[in-house]
Formats: structure tokens, sequence, C-alpha cells
């Protein structure tokens, strides 16, 4: 970047010098321009990677176009491609966007967009692409992504050129059929519409392959980020106790969709369109038609220019107070249409428990009042938009006839053609277009901006789980490996989420190789004691001294099953040919579980075809494959009958012998079946403390 600002600054000083040799006003705006150019590039490495791609591309593009420009004007340019010698006002209407690059990279907005796009061009992890006519290659991502993204631009900025052309095209066209030049109509038909026209499908074409590649990978990516971000070290189920993010599942499938299709549709036709603006102004600049100050002998130069940017920017302004509460509504929207498909959602997850406690009536209730919620936001989003589309319906209609009405007396009194009076009228509509360009994409942009908010308040949710997790921030339950065997806490305080204590230890040690049961009245902290202990309890304070290199599983009371064959289901959350068949249907015989054994490769709902007792035992099941050297029960058994669940602690035991053993139960039976016993006793203020004693002595 450097070397690219020194090379320009070059440039821009050369520029001044053959500007003032030959008196080019042009050439002398390239270099004055590209002075703050070159200033905006050497700083360009403290900006983000996605607004760097662009400073880049416009700092390339400023050095060849403005050395092409200076060569011309130096006389130095081949006779022979005089035709294809840039103009000056080209490479200076590049370093343009090179410095608005730069400036925009300091407001807010641009920079949380630009924090989200970045990472995506900046993955070093290798992906495999294939361009034809070559054989496929390993690439890394972040360079895919960038190399796609600037053969997008340049791609973008050529088909501006083609417009431009076109535009004289439509100039010289009219002008032949005003003067009834039959030879001069046929060529532009034939010899210059044709093959302009010819190569704008093509590239349009190969635009729409390589958009849709970004698109889908850079989503792809985005999706892979988010999820794996949120299911990393449980945060998932820290962000969900927080209640900081509602519907993770809706910001990671649609908001990363919505995220990446509109900062290409936003961030690619925004650019096409200022390019399409400076490009066509000039036009309008360049057109004899003045306006005089009445009472005065003033002429305004470029009025037609002035006209068309005094009125875009009017109507884009009145355009942002009329829409300006769709950013808030459409937020709303997407967060009540989220809670609605998660109360279908969870009706299907417990259809049985519902339909055996009849509760569909209740269910159809809780089910209109959310959409309810529903109807009630979308009115108040129909009445804004109502008021949107008025202005902008009425603003587009008025577009067709107004640069017409300020033509017409030029046209009339013959000082242009027909020719340029329709050129002159499509670049007026060119350059009001691109200057509308928000106020046509307002609502849009209000559903951009409600999904930025989503992804950057979800990001901040997992920011602050990954901070409770190291133990930070006020979450300060540290969990270090103890060289001994044993688990060890010396003080914890644990809280619920709204901050009140419910658990306090000191000087609690549950011994490796023995089996120790925690009892205490419900709501007691049993089974937050747990958590902590497993290291995904986000609330509280103190330290947990767990075994080094020892695997810990937890068996809660309601076991999850994932979708897919009942083989999964058991190997979960291993792969599910991790284990043999034989080691499988071994441990399905031992858990009562035999009768299922044919059934290993059937994929249907597992969690609703298989009783209370069975997913429970289903869940031991995985703990005798896993074999793991500590061993948490949350009540795994409690769905079970007191002999049965004799029956499975004894298996634990028999096929577990090096597992030490943590149980959670109510039932007097499991105290047999246990050597230690920790009791977790009231306090004085309303805290619970557990208290460990031998079996034996616990009578």
């Amino acid at each position: 970047m450097r070397l690219l600002s020194f090379a320009i600054a070059a440039l821009a000083v050369i520029a001044l010098v053959v500007g003032q040799q030959s008196g080019s006003a042009g050439i002398i705006g390239l270099g004055a321009i590209g002075l703050p150019l070159a200033f905006a590039t050497f700083r360009a490495t403290a900006i983000s990677t996605f607004l760097k791609i662009f400073s880049i591309i416009f700092a390339v593009e400023y050095v060849v176009t403005g050395a092409g420009a200076v060569l011309a004007q130096a006389g130095f340019w081949p006779s022979d491609w005089q035709a294809i010698a840039p103009p000056a006002s080209l490479p200076t209407t590049i370093a343009v966007f090179g410095v608005l690059v730069y400036a925009i990279s300091f407001i807010p907005a641009i920079r949380r967009i630009a924090r989200l796009a970045s990472p995506y061009f900046e993955a070093p992890e290798s992906t495999d692409a294939k361009i034809w006519p070559m054989r496929p290659f390993r690439i890394s991502t972040g360079h895919l992504g960038i190399a796609l993204l600037a053969f997008l631009v340049v791609l973008n900025q050529i088909q501006v050129g083609i417009s431009l052309r076109l535009s004289f095209f439509n100039r010289d066209f009219y002008n032949a059929i005003q003067e009834k030049d039959a030879p001069s109509f046929w060529y532009q038909l034939i010899y210059v519409f044709s093959v302009w026209a010819a190569i704008s499908v093509i590239s349009n074409l190969i635009e729409m392959f390589a958009n849709y590649t970004l698109l889908i990978r850079w989503r792809r990516w985005m999706a892979e980020k988010f999820s794996s971000a949120w299911l990393r070290n449980a945060n998932h189920y820290r962000v969900s106790l927080s209640g900081t993010a509602d519907n993770p599942d809706q910001r990671i499938a649609e908001d990363t969709r919505a995220f990446v299709n509109q900062t290409y549709s936003f961030a690619l036709p925004l650019l096409t369109q200022v390019s399409t603006l400076v490009s066509f102004s000039i036009i309008l600049w360049s057109i004899p038609v003045a306006s005089v100050v009445p009472g005065t002998e003033i002429s305004i130069p470029g009025f037609i220019f002035w006209m068309a940017l005094i009125y875009s920017v009017a109507a884009t302004w009145v355009a942002h107070l009329i829409g300006r509460p769709l950013i808030g509504l459409e937020f709303e929207q997407e967060k009540r249409e989220a809670n609605f498909r998660y109360t279908l959602a969870r009706l299907r997850e417990y259809s049985e428990q519902i339909a055996l406690m009849r509760g569909e009536s209740t269910e159809q209730r809780h089910i209109s009042e959310r959409f309810g919620d529903i109807v009630t936001n979308f009115y108040r989003l129909v009445w804004a938009r109502v008021k949107l589309t008025t202005f902008t319906l009425s603003f587009g209609q008025a577009n067709v006839v107004v640069p017409y009405i300020l033509l017409a007396p030029h046209y009339f009194s013959g000082r242009i053609t027909l020719g340029i009076m329709t050129q002159v009228a499509s670049a007026f509509d060119r350059v009001q277009t691109a200057m509308s360009f928000f106020i046509d994409r307002y609502q849009s942009i209000a559903s951009y901006v409600a999904s930025i908010n989503r992804l950057t308040t979800f990001e901040a949710a997992i920011a602050q789980a990954e901070a409770q997790a190291a133990g930070a921030e006020g979450a300060a339950i540290g969990i270090a490996e103890n060289p001994g065997k044993d688990a060890t806490i010396e003080t914890l305080s644990l809280h619920l989420p709204t901050g009140k204590p419910i658990v306090q230890v000191s000087g609690l040690t549950l011994p490796a190789g023995r089996s120790t049961l925690v009892v205490g009245p419900s709501g007691s902290g049993k089974s937050t004691l747990f958590r902590a202990l497993a290291g995904i309890w986000p609330f509280g304070e103190g330290k947990i001294a767990t075994p080094a290199g020892q695997r810990m599983l937890l068996l809660p009371q309601r076991p999850y099953l994932p979708q897919g064959s009942l083989r999964a289901a058991l190997a979960y959350p291993a792969e599910p040919n991790a284990f043999s068949d034989a080691e499988i249907q071994a441990a399905m015989e031992k858990v009562r579980l035999g009768h299922l054994a044919d059934r290993l490769d059937e994929v249907d709902l597992w969690g609703q075809r298989l009783s209370g007792g069975e997913q429970q035992r289903l869940a031991v099941a995985r703990a005798l494959l896993t074999k793991p050297d500590w061993l948490f029960l949350d009540e795994a058994t409690a769905s079970l009958d007191e002999t049965l669940e004799g029956e499975i602690y004894a298996v634990i035991r028999r096929e577990l012998p090096q597992t030490s053993i943590v149980s959670i139960g109510h039932r007097s039976t499991l105290r047999a079946m246990h050597d230690e016993l920790v009791t977790m006793e009231k306090n004085p203020d309303g805290t619970f403390s557990p208290k460990a004693k031998a079996m034996a002595e616990a009578g």
C-alpha cells in the first residue's frame, strides 16, 4: 500500500507539472485530486479489509488511467491509439471514489458493516475453486473472495463505460433520424449498437455467475462462523440463559443471508450509481444549456446538472424523513416472526405431552397471540411503507417529464438538436436515478439495518458468553486442572441469572473412584452445582479444580436425541460410526434396549418414539460406550422403576469400574448404590451449602 501511495503521489506531481506547462485544467485537476488520494491510500492500512479492497482497486485504476491521460496530454500517446486515450476526467473521477472510500470509513454505520464483512476476506483456510477453462485449484477463502469482489467492481465500472458509450450512440442515432441520414442511421444501428449491446449482455451474464458464486461462498462462511462461535464452549447455553439474543437460529440462517445479499446489493450497485453519477454529470455539464438569472446578466453554467442535483438531494432528504420509522419497525417485525416460528417448533417438539394433557386449545391461543403480535406490527409497517411508497411513486412519475420541461425552451428555440435533447434527458434520468439510490431502496435499507443490528447484537452476546467462560466481567467462575484425581471446590458462590445467590460452597471434595450421591430439597441448586462443575454455568464466582486430563460426561434428566438414525443417537456426540455394531448392541443389551438392536440405521424422531425411561437408558448406553472418567447423573434414572434403576446402577458400577460417579436423586433407595453422600443444607441467608459425609456415617 505504501509503494502504491508513493506511485500515486509521483503521478500527481507529474500531472501538475504537465498541466501547468500545457495549460490543461483537466490534467491539473487530475494531479490536484491525486494528492489527497495518495494520502488516503497511505492511510488505508488503518481501515477494514472490506473497504481496503475498494481503496486498492481505485488506486491502481488511478495510476493506470492517470498515466495514460498524462502521456496523451504530453504528446507521448501513440497516434494510432488516440481514440482510446483516457480523458483527464476519468482518473480524476476514480480518485474521487478512492478519497470517498477513506472518508466514509469513519462513519459508524459503515464501520459496523465493514467489521461484519471483513473477516470473510481475511479467512486463511483453503478452499477449492474452478475457473473455466482452468483445472480446479486450491486457494485461501479470503483471497478468492477478494479476487471475486475486485473482478465484480471492475466489471461494474466497465458496464458504466458501456452505458456511457450507448448514450453517445443515442445522440448520434436520433440526430441521424432528425437529419434523415440513412447511411448514418444504419451504421449506428448495425456497427455501434449491435456490438456494444452484445458486449453489455455478455458482461451481465458473467457478472451474474461471479455474483452468485461470491454470495453463496460468503454466506456459507458466515453461517459456519456464527454457528461455530455460538456452539463453541457451550456459548449457546450461556446466551440462552442471559437472554441477550433471541432466536439465534434466525440470526444464523436468515440474517447472515440477508446481510451478505444486501451488502453486495448495496455496495456494488452504489458504486455503479456513483460512477454513473459522475460520468453522466459530465455530459450534463458539457451541454451548451445555461440559465440566466432574471434581472441580471449572470449566466449559470451547467444549469441542467444543478437542477438534477438539487432535485434529487431534496427528494432524498424528504424520503429519509418519511421512511425513518421503518428501521425500527423492520427489526421488530423480524423478531416477532421468529417468535412465531419458535412457538410452532416447540409445539412440534412437545406434541406428545400436549396431546396427553389435551392442551391444544391453550396452544392455539398462544399461536393466535404470537400471530396477533405480528399483525399489530405489520399494520404499523404497512402504514409506514404506504407513506414512503406514495412519495417514491410520485417522484418516479415526475422524473419522466421534468428533464423535457427544462429542455423544451432550448429545443424549440433551436439551440439544441433532438439528439442532444434525448441524450440530455437520458443523462438527466441517469443522474437523478443515481442520486435517488437511497430513495428507491429505503425499505431495503431499513431491513438491511435490522439485519446488521441483529448480527452485531448476536456477536456481542457470544462475546459476553465467551467472557463468562473465561471468568471475566463479573463471571469469575474459574475452572482449573488439579494434578490429583479428586474434584475439589475451595470457595464457590453460584447465582441465578437474576443475580440472586443460590449456592455457597466451601471446601467440598468429590473423591475419585467413588460414587457420590447429592441430595437436597428441590430448588436447592443441585443441578446448578453440576453445571458449574461441567464449566457451563456462568453466574457466580469462585474456583473449581477438576482432575487433569480426565473426561467428564453429564447425563441430564431429559437426554438429547439428535435427528437421524438410532445409531447416531447412541454414539452422540461422537460420529455414528465411532463404535462397531457389536459394541453398540452389547451396550443396548446391558441397559435393556435389546429390542431396538435391529433398528440401528432406522431414521426417525427418536425423541418422540421412545418413552422417557427408554431415552434415559439410551443415555446410559452412551456412557457405557464413551467410558468417561467422571460420570454425573442429574436424576438420569428418575423415569425408571426402583428395580430397573438398581439394575442400571449395577451395570454402571460393573462396566465402568474406574469411573467416578456423582448422582443427583431423591429416592432413598439410591443411598445403597453410592459410597458418599452430599446433602444440600439451607443457610440462614436462604442459600444452600453442600455438606459431605461418608454413607455409613450418614446412616
